[in-house]
């Protein structure tokens, strides 16, 4: 079995550029990515695309080989959509591909154009990720759903709008230095606190925004990065996806995130690790209480304490395991096609030394990527690991 390298990454600023289109967009990442790689485009042998809302945001369908024309890339070509978690499915596909020795060279990453739809459009796109008959007819939003799922960890384990409020805080100050970041501005948990409410107990500043962008990588086989003397030393080593229910009403539990849980049981057995090995993630913080739940269903934090995570300290870019230090999709921003191949790129840069918060995890070795669907009807975590070059 190949061990899969990661030889470039490339990602687009996130923000508000509702002029440029998804293939704009995924040209100027993969562009970049292909310059950081060293590998030539007449060498990717299949494009592994992530993208939602393509159909309501650009009329457009059939994207694998669109994006992959605006790539420069002659090569088999597949859109994969999995709501938020569209190009974490596509990575793991990729993954699995290199593994068992069908591909050396694979383009992967995503892209979502959402601003040109306005708010309301663009929630009402989103909403689609939601069980239409059950949720999305009797009006239900994201943002609804999951200050449910906020009211639920509340009443279950405790804790507050203040404890939110401090994962908001953390990660507005991580993305101060993230030039790629939609908001690199610091704010204080009164902010928070004080802002309009969004869907009680979140507020505006428990919600990550509505983005633009795109996110590019080029991975390869272990073989391929040493043929070519290739500056790889980041290697995906864990792969795993869970799923859950896609009603919040039909699930055992609101408060915890099984399909996370699966993803990271799986992910981890197979890079041989466990969460204590884990030095740092990106986990999927669309709202606040997403990363507490993230942070418990990868065992980073213990049921019911992860809520206390961001307050005491312990996810800061300081504390004992740093948790999105991009700034996470909070203050990074959401283009739900890129998220999850820009959660890998955020982590293989932390890890090689190359981000501008790697100082912050100097000695770190093992990182996570966790992207979540919808309500994490599904879920993807992937395992990186710094092993030096091939």
């Amino acid at each position: 079995m190949s061990e899969v390298r990661i030889a470039g990454t490339g990602l687009t600023p996130f923000g508000n550029v509702p002029e440029r289109t998804g293939r704009d967009l995924f040209a100027q990442a993969s562009a970049a990515a292909f310059e950081d790689s060293g590998v030539p485009r007449d060498d990717v042998e299949a494009v592994f695309y992530g993208n939602f809302m393509g159909e309501l945001a650009e009329h457009q369908g059939h994207q694998g080989p669109l994006m992959a024309e605006a790539a420069g890339v002659r090569a088999p070509a597949t859109r994969y959509e999995s709501a938020c978690a569209s190009s974490g499915a596509a990575i793991r596909d990729a993954v699995v591909r290199i593994r068992n020795g069908e591909t050396d060279v694979a383009l992967v990453g995503g892209a979502e154009r959402m601003t040109n739809l306005g708010t309301a459009g663009a929630t009402e796109a989103l909403a689609i990720a939601a069980d239409d008959l059950w949720e999305v007819r009797a009006g239900m939003t994201f943002p609804g759903a999951y200050a449910l799922m906020a009211q639920a960890y509340f009443s279950e384990y405790g804790g507050g709008r203040e404890e939110l409020a401090h994962v908001a805080v953390k990660n507005h100050e991580n993305a101060l230095t993230n030039e790629k970041a939609q908001y690199q501005s610091a704010i204080t948990v009164e902010d928070v606190l004080e802002a309009p409410q969004v869907s009680s107990p979140l507020g505006l500043y428990d919600s990550c925004p509505i983005s633009d962008g795109a996110a590019a990588i080029v991975l390869t086989s272990e073989t391929y990065a040493e043929e070519h003397d290739l500056d790889a030393p980041v290697a995906i080593t864990g792969s795993g996806q869970g799923g859950d229910r896609m009603a919040l009403h039909d699930r055992e539990y609101l408060a915890r995130s099984p399909a996370a849980r699966e993803a990271g049981e799986e992910a981890y057995a197979d890079a041989g690790i466990d969460a204590t090995d884990v030095d740092l993630a990106e986990v999927h913080d669309c709202f606040t209480i997403a990363e507490v739940l993230a942070l418990e269903a990868l065992d980073i934090e213990p049921i019911g304490e992860g809520i206390s995570a961001a307050r005491d300290g312990r996810t800061t870019a300081d504390g004992e395991t740093p948790i999105n230090l991009s700034g996470g999709l909070k203050a990074k921003g959401h283009p739900v096609g890129a998220t999850g191949a820009s959660q890998i790129a955020e982590v293989a840069t932390l890890l090689s030394g190359e981000h501008p918060n790697s100082e912050y995890v100097a000695e770190a070795t093992t990182g996570v990527a966790h992207n979540a669907g919808g309500t994490v009807a599904s879920a993807t975590v992937h395992v990186l690991e710094e092993v030096g070059r091939p």
